[in-house]
């Protein structure tokens, strides 16, 4: 057997005897993702992973990024700090191009900007989060662009209970957080907020950072159904310390390549939508969402200061309708997804642009239950996009003004069968998936002119993806695994060597997922997760040869001890695995090496008090998330993670 595909062996085992959650508590899940609905036990096929508040109460995360590298098929990658403020999560192993092949959502509303700008996580609070749905696989049908890897949709605390609290924390690197929560709520109105702050001086140089959010919503609910808006204001700034040589990193990885260079960002997203229920069979949901975010670069590496504003507009109707179809159980989903958006960049020392983005698409989904067990559900989307990138002339560098314009269309479909027997389920579904060019890879440029140019010419992404799978209930334990493949044409991606956003030659991925949760005992809970990913050129100049910076192997253990009065107890183990240094498509360089990680946390409760003390990375381990070689320098270039680190949160529930 190829030493490759050993762990695909060995590991179907582990997917019978791991657990994601107790039945009872999968019982009672509800989830959204998979139908654009909430509903418990959705009959589409496919594993959803959820992180509960109770997940996210017995962690020791401090961002959301930092709570999802914990999931089977996720890699995070933070480049400062551990506030997550720049980093990037990647469903099933697409390396630098996972910003754009991962779809991150807030309540089902996309969150990735139209150009290649980081997520803006400091919009939501980790108080402020009810449960995280993790969809891997194509998203694609129901979702639309930049969904090839799955689906994450953080869904916030809509609670209408009288409640109020308020927390105080302090750690290394002179941090400091502040938060604070109010829900007021009767019969018909509620309305809930959360605030935070937090601010640091940073574990390497020029590593500060501080952010500051508020975020709730209001609603109001009526005879037929609710309306209700959402909202977040943020702002944060950090410094941008920029990657070191490997001399430097061996020596003395708390410098800063870029001593002087920061970022800041603000913004703001509303959000009203309504949700009317017509008749036990028939319901409509819809959501406006305006949101606009400035942003500011001061590259003194680079002698310039930059500016980027971003708005977006967003409308979201769908419909649900449950019609049968003859003696079989039958429901339909009917949607439509309006997006626009403007991206303006000035510059002080280059030409300015600006780029434009229109998406218009409609999708149907049918779930049919041909026998009690067996369910049949088919999807189709198809989706149009037009752009437009404009930038103007540069006489210091004799650079003539671009501009330019497409409209492209695709369409995707899925298909798949999901059986449910008494405590386990298995399912398998093939489908297409597709993606466009965001605004920023619209630019490209001439070597031989130095001209920027319209990239017209970069064609989308598109493939096929298949994948078996399924869960198991047993007890205190319970499981889920998956199998699949991913084959694409097209994909989009930066060639160093080029110099250029390119199409990339033929690419596959396959891999396994696996996750389990075994309560030992009423207080010992075990979480186990492991992720076996290929990423790999199978045409070309580069065939056979690994996509960089996705990790073969990467694992998780998570064991939490409940005490009762003398407290709980937790530590977080992750490991991942080593990867080729990004841009090296050519394999031809060193191996970046992987590394493990230890968490520990402690939470102690008297009253309305509770006292939480957090260390990340307790080995002291030396290890970098990112890394690349610069042909230009002949050199490797690191972005080190944070050595270990100390955190102490006290918080107060009023009654």
């Amino acid at each position: 057997m190829n030493p490759r595909f050993k762990p695909l062996a060995a590991l179907p085992a582990l997917a019978l005897s791991a657990a994601l959650a107790q039945a009872q508590a999968q019982l009672d899940t509800v989830v959204v993702t998979a139908t654009r609905f909430a509903e418990k036990l959705p009959a589409a096929a496919g594993n959803i992973s959820i992180i509960s508040r109770e997940d996210i109460r017995n962690s020791a995360a401090r961002s959301i990024p930092d709570l999802l590298k914990s999931s089977a098929g996720i890699m995070v990658t933070p480049l400062y700090g551990s506030m997550g403020i720049d980093a990037t999560v990647d469903l099933r192993g697409f390396g630098d191009t996972s910003a754009s092949n991962t779809l991150i959502l807030i309540d089902g509303q996309r969150m990735n900007p139209i150009d290649m700008s980081a997520i803006d996580w400091s919009i939501i609070p980790l108080s402020n989060i009810e449960r995280i749905e993790i969809m891997r696989g194509a998203g694609t049908v129901l979702y639309g662009d930049r969904a090839t890897g799955g689906v994450i949709n953080i869904v916030t605390d809509k609670s209408a209970r009288n409640a109020a609290s308020a927390a105080l924390g302090f750690g290394s690197f002179n941090t400091h957080t502040v938060d604070g929560e109010l829900s007021v709520g009767g019969r018909q109105a509620y309305a809930n907020l959360k605030a935070h702050y937090a601010d640091t001086d940073g574990w390497r140089k020029n590593s500060q950072a501080d952010q500051k959010s508020l975020a709730g919503r209001l609603g109001w609910a009526f005879a037929l159904g609710d309306a209700f808006t959402d909202f977040a204001f943020y702002s944060e700034s950090a410094g941008a310390p920029g990657s070191i040589a490997e001399r430097v990193y061996r020596t003395d990885p708390r410098q800063a390549r870029n001593p002087l260079d920061t970022q800041r960002k603000d913004g703001y997203r509303i959000r009203p939508g309504v949700a009317l229920q017509f008749a036990d069979s028939l319901r409509f949901e819809a959501e406006v969402s305006i949101e606009h975010a400035d942003q500011h670069f001061e590259n003194f590496s680079f002698g310039s200061v930059s500016d980027r504003q971003r708005d977006m507009v967003s409308l979201t109707p769908r419909l649900r309708w449950a019609h049968g179809l003859g003696r079989m159980k039958s429901e339909t989903i009917l949607g439509a997804d309006h997006y626009a958006g403007t991206v303006t960049n000035t510059y002080s020392s280059y030409a300015n642009n600006r780029s434009e983005q229109d998406s218009t698409a409609a999708y149907l989904q049918n779930t049919t239950s041909l026998t009690d067990r067996l369910a049949l559900t088919l999807g189709a989307r198809t989706q149009r996009m037009k752009q437009r990138a404009d930038q103007e002339a540069y006489p210091a560098y004799f650079m003539a003004a671009m501009s330019g314009r497409s409209e492209r269309s695709r369409s995707a479909w899925d298909a798949s069968l999901a059986y449910n027997g008494d405590g386990w389920r298995t399912y398998g579904k093939l489908g297409t998936t597709y993606r466009f060019a965001n605004t920023d890879e619209l630019f490209g440029y001439d070597a031989l002119t130095g001209n920027t140019v319209f990239a017209g010419d970069l064609k989308p992404q598109h493939g096929t993806i298949g994948e078996v799978g399924g869960s198991f209930v047993r007890g205190p334990v319970s499981a889920q695994a998956s199998l699949y493949q991913i084959d694409l044409e097209d994909e989009i991606g930066y060639d160093g060597a080029k110099g250029a956003n390119v199409n990339f030659d033929p690419t596959r991925r396959r891999g396994l997922e696996a996750e389990m949760t075994w309560r030992i005992t009423p207080t010992l809970k075990s979480r186990l997760a492991y992720t076996y990913a290929q990423a790999e050129f199978r045409a070309g100049r580069y065939e056979g040869k690994a996509v960089p910076m996705v990790p073969g192997n990467k694992a998780s253990l998570l064991i939490n001890w409940d005490g009762g009065s003398i407290g709980s107890y937790g530590v977080s183990t992750n490991y991942v695995g080593d990867r080729r240094f990004s841009g090296d498509y050519a394999n031809n360089r060193q191996i970046l090496s992987g590394y493990t990680t230890v968490d520990l946390l402690a939470d102690w409760k008297t009253g309305p008090v509770t006292l939480s003390a957090r260390v990340l990375n307790a080995t002291n381990k030396r290890y970098a998330p990112y890394a690349l070689y610069s042909t230009a320098r002949s050199d490797y270039f690191y972005y080190p993670g944070d050595q270990r680190s100390f955190f102490v949160n006290v918080r107060y529930d009023f009654k």
